[in-house]
């Protein structure tokens, strides 16, 4: 009898360098995994025995919460904070993205930066006003914007800032945490901003807006016209529910694909006016120098980029044998094309199987399926989008941006939209560290 006759299908075909198998491996291309990866326990004679209740089994659980907490068993599943005590200086609160699944940030787990606290709105009393260059000045309260028609797309938000570690001339040993927990992907439900600026008859001599936010400091940065018209929303739902307050409660500006501080949280004002603002932020925060003197200015997409998260630093291989290498990739250009896995340090590459529906300026996931035969090696990815946009070798990187001239704590970059591979390098015995290639 044939193997296909048998039913489990042709043999693992291995693509690339150290073990990694073809992604048809995951397109249901009619290899069958069952038994394949050995992983699980077999069964001894006490099996025969009849199943041992556990003590959870023997008993009525707990009452059922109005709102539901994680297990406690996942305590761990927690975002880190780079100001715990909650003083006044700005809040970073990275989203655990190694420990998570798929490609939506549970509203918890979102990430946020604060540079003045959470403020305490009351919905009932915020208003946005659109004046400026417009044929007439109009404000709208919460409840207004929930009658108007809302859109619901799935976007990623990332710090300009995210992933600056990556610019240490030596590997920070971090996690995905903390070297790109500064992103999150959401499904967010509001109103289309041309929707807005239609209503408020925009002059055409208005080429940009500025979007003030309401919190204590009137964070405020310079949004172009052009991509208020395109994909810009009134965001005032994330993930089906009101928006956490640390995310902008009771409305914030959502800009698909551009640097997270320009989509403005507790959005109070935008005024249409004919050049940018040069506010304290775009000016100061966001305006790092390259390599050549330059001010890297008003460049606003966060470019193509991907990273694995499993397997990666903080957890270790438990011996050779098939594992899954699981990973995000995203793009402020649109959808992610493919991505190619490399187990060897970049000497052969695989492409990796992308899970869909790919959205455009969202998380996407990528698997490999990878059987490691216990020799070191490291593990790396690389995408392109759909505009043809790659992501950059380090070298390559580097050479066009710079890098820091000295080695600070892990929050102390000033460099901003780093896109290029992180790579993690595994020992024989299984442990992980992040490294350059």
């Amino acid at each position: 009898m044939s193997r296909r006759q048998r039913g489990d299908g042709p043999p693992l075909e291995f693509v690339a360098g150290n073990g990694l198998l073809h992604r048809r491996a995951l397109l249901g291309g009619g290899i069958v995994f069952a038994g394949a990866f050995g992983s699980g326990a077999p069964l001894t004679g006490a099996a025969a025995e009849p199943l041992q209740e556990p003590e959870w089994s023997l008993m009525p659980g707990d009452v059922t919460p109005v709102l539901q907490k994680p297990s406690r068993f996942e305590a761990n599943v927690v975002r880190t904070l780079s100001n715990p005590k909650g003083d006044a200086r700005t809040q970073h609160a990275r989203a655990p993205l190694q420990m998570l699944e798929g490609t939506i940030t549970p509203n918890a787990l979102h990430f946020t930066i604060l540079h003045s606290g959470i403020p305490d709105i009351d919905p009932a009393q915020h208003v946005l006003v659109i004046h400026g260059m417009v044929k007439q000045p109009l404000e709208y309260s919460v409840d207004a914007l929930l009658r108007y028609p809302m859109v619901t797309r799935k976007h990623f938000v990332e710090c300009g800032g995210n992933s600056a570690p990556m610019f240490s001339p030596v590997p920070i040993q971090a996690t995905v945490q903390a070297l790109h927990g500064l992103s999150s992907c959401a499904e967010w439900t509001g109103v289309p901003l041309s929707t807005l600026l239609d209503e408020a008859g925009v002059d055409p001599k208005a080429i940009w807006l500025i979007a003030e936010g309401a919190d204590s400091l009137a964070v405020s940065r310079s949004v172009p016209m052009k991509k208020a018209y395109d994909d810009a929303m009134i965001a005032l739902y994330q993930n089906g529910e009101r928006l956490m307050p640390g995310n902008g409660y009771p409305m914030r500006l959502l800009l698909p694909g551009y640097e997270g501080n320009m989509n403005i949280k507790f959005l109070r004002r935008l005024k249409a006016v004919d050049q940018p603002a040069m506010t304290y932020y775009e000016s100061r925060n966001y305006s790092p120098l390259l390599p050549g003197g330059k001010a890297y200015k008003f460049y606003f997409v966060n470019e193509v980029k991907s990273f694995i998260t499993r397997p990666s630093f903080g957890c270790s291989l438990s011996g050779p044998g098939f594992y899954e290498i699981s990973g995000l990739a995203y793009s402020g250009t649109g959808r992610i094309d493919k991505v190619l896995v490399s187990a060897d340090g970049g000497k052969s590459w695989g492409e990796a199987a992308i899970e869909g529906p790919v959205c455009p300026r969202a998380f996407t996931r990528f698997r490999m399926p990878w059987r490691w035969d216990g020799r070191p090696t490291v593990l790396t990815s690389r995408a392109w989008d759909e505009s043809g946009a790659v992501q950059p070798l380090r070298a390559d990187f580097i050479a066009a941006r710079g890098e820091a001239k000295k080695v600070p704590n892990v929050l102390g970059f000033p460099n901003q939209h780093y896109n290029s591979l992180t790579s993690w390098g595994i020992d024989a015995s299984g442990e992980i560290k992040h490294v350059y290639v």
